[in-house]
């Protein structure tokens, strides 16, 4: 396996499809990684030589990704949450927070069903 900022990229895939296994690189940005590299998006990573694959961690180098991809993220959903902004009220309560209805969906947000027993009637 290669290894590119700190991640294990399979060997046996195509050039494009292993650097998606990096946080924050998808299919576009692979595209231009290997492009601004000059390296075939059509050769598999064990093909790859010694040059190519410095060629590519230094294009890859330059931007965002991974553990400092992920702090930021973390750190601007910690923002909203001490803003007390209507997306950070809804991090924090663990509810949908782009408009979605809350009724019958969003079980991946709100976790597995907490159900609430009636109320039993006194007889007389």
């Amino acid at each position: 396996m290669a290894r590119i900022s700190g991640v294990d990229i399979p060997k046996q895939k195509r050039g494009v499809i292993s650097l998606t296994y990096i946080y924050g690189i998808g299919d576009s940005r692979a595209k231009n990684i290997l492009a601004e590299a000059k390296v075939n998006e059509n050769t598999k990573v064990s093909d790859w030589t010694d040059d190519e694959t410095g060629r590519i961690r230094e294009v890859v180098g330059a931007f965002k990704i991974e553990g400092e991809l992920r702090s930021e993220l973390q750190l601007n959903i910690k923002r909203l949450m001490d803003i007390g902004c209507y997306r950070g009220i809804r991090h924090r309560s663990g509810l949908p927070l782009r408009g979605q209805r809350t009724k019958n969906n969003s079980r991946t947000r709100k976790g597995k069903r907490k159900t609430v027993a009636n109320k039993k009637k006194v007889t007389k």
